[in-house]
Formats: structure tokens, sequence, C-alpha cells
């Protein structure tokens, strides 16, 4: 079930809404950055992000094919959410669940995950995820 959800970073300089169902699949990816900044995503599409306030915060990183915006903010570093421009449902937001707000470490462990092997630009899951 759709629900809106507040989010920010660490310093809370960034802030945003989203609409998620968080009974849906959320994913792990072993790609160079999502390993990196064990990044933890749920989608959200175009229409069901906003930001509310922290745009001149932000720092976006791109990297390899560009196609994806990473954005970080400037002052606590956290990545709060990036931008997926080339996926089977358009635009999307992929909205770091760590980053929410009221939701209990409870709910966080009942949030499937579905693990997807970036690296090799796969969606299977790689050989090896447990530590992901």
């Amino acid at each position: 079930m759709q629900k809106t959800y507040r989010g920010s970073c660490h310093c809370a300089a960034v802030r945003f809404e989203t609409e998620l169902d968080l009974t849906q699949s959320s994913y792990r990816c072993n790609c160079s950055i999502c390993r990196r900044t064990r990044f933890w995503p749920a989608v959200a599409r175009a229409d069901g992000f906003r930001l509310l306030s922290g745009e001149g915060e932000l720092t976006q990183y791109l990297f390899n094919t560009r196609k994806n915006r990473h954005y970080f903010c400037k002052v606590c570093g956290v990545r709060a959410f990036g931008v997926g421009t080339e996926t089977p449902i358009g635009v999307m937001y992929g909205v770091n669940l760590g980053c929410l707000e009221d939701v209990s470490e409870e709910e966080l462990s009942r949030i499937p995950i579905t693990y997807v092997d970036g690296l090799h630009d796969e969606f299977a899951p790689p050989l090896h995820f447990s530590y992901l």
C-alpha cells in the first residue's frame, strides 16, 4: 500500500517527501557506488518524490554511463536519494530507506529485498550477496 513518507539527510539540510509501498521490494546492489555507500533504495516514481528543501545543499555525482544521478548532501555527505533516468518505468527515484523518518526498525526488517548484480549490469542476484 502506498504511503507518504518524509525523510532527510543526517543534518536535515536536505528534506524530501515520497510515496512508497514498503511491502514491495527494495534493492541491494553490488555496483561500485552502492557497495561503497551501502545504499539501500526503494523505488519511487517521478511523480511520487518531492524535494522539500536543500536543493542548494546537494552535489551530484555521475560516473560510467552517466545515466544515473547520484546526489549527496554537501554538509553531511549522506546520499538520501538518486535518480535513474533510463529504467523500465522511465525516470525514477531511488530513495535511501535509512533516511526515512518515523519508520521503525521492525518495519525496516520486514521490507523485502531484491539483490542485483550491478557490478556486471545484471538484474539477477550476484553469486555472493549476504554482505550487501
